[in-house]
């Protein structure tokens, strides 16, 4: 097919990940485990991933025709997804403001890095770690600081309880303890 025909184009836009968005004018907060993560993903994308693909697209580039080359045309597509993850990373690494949860000073309130145990009006406990944007998990209890509930326990302290929005609606949990690991 005719490249004129195909809405496909080398210079995608830059879109950061709908997840992992900061409100304007904030801080990219994140713990030294989460920054090493990013750091290893851009390195392995860097070093291992990048360097594998550019060798099948340019081995599929010799072959000859690109109009119906699969490898070459595929190996493109895949060589400007890591691009822009690594653009990404690039970006995310240098805005980062490292905190190390261990040496928070105010260990009786929640700040960024906290672990914080929480019981429901039923008696359910939870236990959520506060993170960056780029660390959260909320499988794991790894909520982002910019969270509902991150905002609702953020200096709160124990025997506090805090009223947040969730989707369910209007939920209170009762703060049971604070660590920092």
């Amino acid at each position: 097919m005719n490249k004129a025909f195909v809405k496909e184009s080398d210079a995608e836009e830059d879109e950061p990940e709908a997840a992992s968005q900061l409100p304007p004018g904030t801080r990219n907060y994140m713990t030294r485990a989460g920054f090493a993560r990013l750091k290893a993903e851009l390195d392995n994308l860097l070093r291992v991933e990048r360097p594998e693909v550019v060798q099948v697209v340019s081995w599929a580039a010799s072959n000859g025709d690109r109009s119906e080359n699969g490898d070459y045309i595929y190996g493109k597509r895949r060589l400007r997804e890591i691009d822009r993850r690594i653009r990404f990373l690039i970006k995310r690494l240098e805005g980062a403001t490292v905190v190390d949860p261990a040496e928070q000073e105010n260990l009786e309130q929640v700040f960024f890095g906290a672990t914080v145990r929480v019981a429901d009006a039923d008696g359910k406990e939870d236990e959520f770690q506060i993170v960056g944007v780029d660390e959260a998990d909320a499988s794991s209890g790894r909520i982002s600081w910019i969270s509902p509930l991150a905002r609702a326990l953020m200096k709160a302290r124990e025997g506090d309880t805090v009223r947040f929005a969730s989707p369910g609606g209007m939920r209170e949990l009762d703060i049971l303890e604070i660590r920092y690991v």
